[in-house]
């Protein structure tokens, strides 16, 4: 790596805008960015990179970018200077608690947040100060119910098996996209090359969804499922893996908890029962069942499509249960765990997550690891009453957009008393808060990937430092935390929380890890050594580490959680995802390579092109509504109603359709002026928030009843 600014010197780095983690290598000419590439010599993504890496250039020079903190006086804002900022932040929110209580204070955390490690390690130094109970994250729009049941059959939330793709033979997807994605829950840099890979070793990916997505398209068969009916479809699998005596339990003999239950609560999900429910025929359900049983080295991997849905938690549990019956669990080219270089699962600073330990004021709706399900913030900012949440701070989010009946929550952040974003756009969002403080850009500062490290199909580690220096007068996140911390503290007269910066976090994390320098191992792994390896380093493929990786204080696989077993008894009594009418049809959602969740929209080389955010039907859907390709029309749910293009295609399974989130720039004071070019609709102004997994809180953002007509007769 050569100095910064010098002309033509090549930086490396990872691309931290999906959870593939490519290596790039940026170079930069006279203090500016002139290309971004793919990094070759990476050992984890060996070159490829996605339309987003280039979009890094992008971010750091984008006009419509914060670079000084606002404050807002009635609808008009004005740039000020940072300690006005914070002083006004500390005062705002001081205010709130000493009139109402801590838990008048809502906190929300975006996805973005656990792509910025400054935001991980010391969101606590301000956050932590407030003792909210009222905590809420894009965590209960995405991946809940996988977390839960990890940490209910494993002992830790972030103990979540990833697919061996690099060794698979047989792979089964459920509810996912990776060509889009680049994973997700499975870190996964060149999915397509290692597809190619799997199927050149004679491997076989097999894809199930309501639509023919971008990994469908690759795959060797796909086949389309009713939405929100997966459940069944899962459940039957296991029935016939475990009646047709296809299991193998032999390497779980001495560790394996309650597997007696499984067998006789799963008997009435037969294939055949499946097949009326979920529209998969039994004989395709009874072949990959003993597909997976017969490869050497298979996985069933389900991600956010199954998550999001009425029986969630259902899903996750049947999917851990399908590797474990066919022996894959742990097993090279199976479902398999991590062993990262900083350990937030088995390290000393682990949370293995807590679940139910309190509950939402309004609906009893239950806690996760000190979070509440984001469908209830707007009810807690709209319900007068002890404990009405008054004030809110959002980190890296956009709620308006990603959570249910975001025109709801847009209603709700009005009646604020107070609200404050650590963000560098106004958003659909942040223009409500009275303060932005927007951070320094992601090209200024260094990086670690401290989460999805854990969900990479391969062990590897690598350190980023600041490609750019920092603008004079920028802050970093972690920097902005910890002054907020200190002013609130100040304010309130409590102790502030110490602050250690984030590289002498991550040398004790790399010390203390499992292949930590020591005097034992002088050729460890420590902030030094990892550093001098711009390219990362490789720390070998998955290894089998059960019965010793497991965090459960039995050293256990639970395998019958209690509150799993009972909701099957909820499954079984109401099969359908919702009850609908004939001129009814179900709404999922869907993602883009070139765009992820509502950030990404703002950058002419991803939006450019194709519209991409159109509504999505089966022609026979059509002509029986007497629509046509191109048409404008109304899409119309329990809680709202948007107007949209259509587009026709067979991708589509008959009686679904397709509209993707994070779209709908259309709102006033939002500048984001490129995104308002084509401001597309928000599918969460449709989405309901009534509408839950009922075992784990988490939103139901699949499955979504609609109707459809024509614009014009509206």
């Amino acid at each position: 790596m050569t100095k910064d600014n010098q002309p033509g010197s090549v930086h490396y780095r990872a691309c931290h805008l999906c959870e593939a983690i490519c290596g790039v290598a940026i170079t930069v000419e006279e203090g500016r960015v002139t290309s971004v590439k793919g990094d070759a010599d990476d050992p984890f993504s060996r070159g490829h990179v996605c339309p987003k890496a280039v979009t890094l250039k992008d971010v750091h020079e984008d006009p419509d970018r914060l670079r000084q903190p606002m404050i807002r006086s009635g609808k008009q804002w004005r740039e000020c200077g940072w300690e006005e900022a914070y002083a006004a932040v500390a005062e705002g929110l001081a205010e709130v608690i000493e009139k109402q209580g801590p838990d008048a204070v809502a906190i929300y955390l975006g996805n973005p947040t656990v792509h910025n490690w400054g935001m991980m390690t010391h969101s606590v130094n301000f956050h932590g100060l407030i003792r909210t109970r009222n905590r809420y994250s894009a965590t209960s729009v995405d991946q809940l119910p996988h977390q839960l049941i990890c940490h209910w059959m494993y002992g830790h939330q972030l103990m979540v098996p990833v697919p061996d793709v690099d060794r698979s033979q047989f792979f089964l997807i459920i509810g996912g996209n990776p060509m889009a994605s680049n994973g997700s829950l499975m870190t996964v840099p060149d999915f397509r090359g290692r597809m190619k890979a799997l199927r050149a070793r004679g491997g076989r990916l097999v894809v199930v969804d309501p639509r023919r997505t971008e990994t469908a398209e690759i795959a060797d068969d796909h086949v389309f499922i009713r939405p929100g009916t997966d459940a069944w479809f899962l459940l039957a699998l296991l029935n016939v893996i475990i009646t047709e005596h296809l299991d193998d339990l032999s390497a779980y003999e001495d560790f394996l908890g309650n597997w007696h239950q499984v067998g006789p609560a799963i008997a009435g999900f037969t294939p055949e029962r499946a097949e009326e429910i979920c529209r998969v025929p039994s004989q395709t359900i009874r072949e990959i069942a003993r597909a997976l049983a017969d490869a050497d080295g298979a996985v069933c991997y389900g991600r956010m499509g199954v998550s999001v849905q009425r029986f969630g938690t259902l899903c996750q549990w049947a999917i851990q249960l399908i590797n474990i019956a066919t022996g894959n669990l742990d097993r090279p080219g199976g479902s398999m765990f991590t062993l990262p270089a900083v350990d937030t699962v088995g390290g000393p600073n682990s949370r293995p997550g807590h679940f139910n330990r309190w509950q939402s004021r309004v609906r009893g709706l239950p806690e996760f690891s000190g979070e509440l399900p984001v469908a209830a913030l707007a009810e807690e900012i709209l319900t007068p009453g002890d404990g009405q949440v008054r004030a809110l701070i959002t980190g890296a989010g956009n709620p308006v957009l990603s959570t249910p009946n975001g025109q709801q929550l847009d209603e709700a952040l009005e009646q604020l008393d107070f609200m404050v974003s650590v963000d560098f756009y106004l958003n659909e969002t942040t223009r409500h808060a009275r303060v932005i403080l927007p951070p320094s850009s992601p090209l200024e500062r260094d990086h670690f990937d401290l989460v999805f490290n854990v969900f990479a199909v391969r062990n590897v580690a690598r350190y980023s430092p600041a490609t750019l220096p920092k603008a004079q007068g920028a802050r970093h996140d972690w920097e902005i935390l910890t002054a907020l911390g200190e002013r609130l503290a100040q304010r309130l007269g409590v102790a502030p929380k110490p602050s250690i910066p984030p590289t002498a976090l991550l040398q004790m994390g790399l010390r203390a890890g499992p292949y930590g320098r020591s005097e034992e191992r002088p050729d460890g792994l420590d902030f030094e050594s990892l550093a001098q390896q711009v390219h990362g380093v490789d720390l070998g493929p998955l290894q089998p580490c059960l019965p010793d990786r497991l965090q459960r204080e039995d050293r256990m696989i639970d395998c019958a959680p209690e509150r799993v077993l009972a909701d099957l008894e909820r499954l079984a009594a109401e099969p359908e995802p919702s009850s609908i009418s004939d001129e009814q049809l179900l709404m999922i959602g869907r993602r883009h390579v070139r765009s992820n969740n509502s950030w990404g929209h703002n950058y002419r080389r991803l939006v450019k092109g194709k519209p991409r955010h159109q509504l999505q039907m089966h022609p026979t859907d059509a002509q029986a509504r007497q629509l046509t390709d191109g048409q404008l029309v109304r899409l119309r749910s329990r809680v709202g109603e948007v107007t949209v293009d259509l587009q026709l295609t067979d991708a589509m399974m008959p009686g679904v359709v397709s509209l993707p989130h994070g779209w709908g720039h259309d709102r006033k004071g939002v500048r984001l002026r490129v995104a308002s070019e084509r401001p597309g609709v928000s599918m969460n102004d449709l989405t309901d928030e009534s509408a839950l997994d009922v075992v784990s809180g988490n939103a139901v953002l699949n499955g979504v009843p609609v109707t459809v007509y024509a614009a014009e007769s509206s």
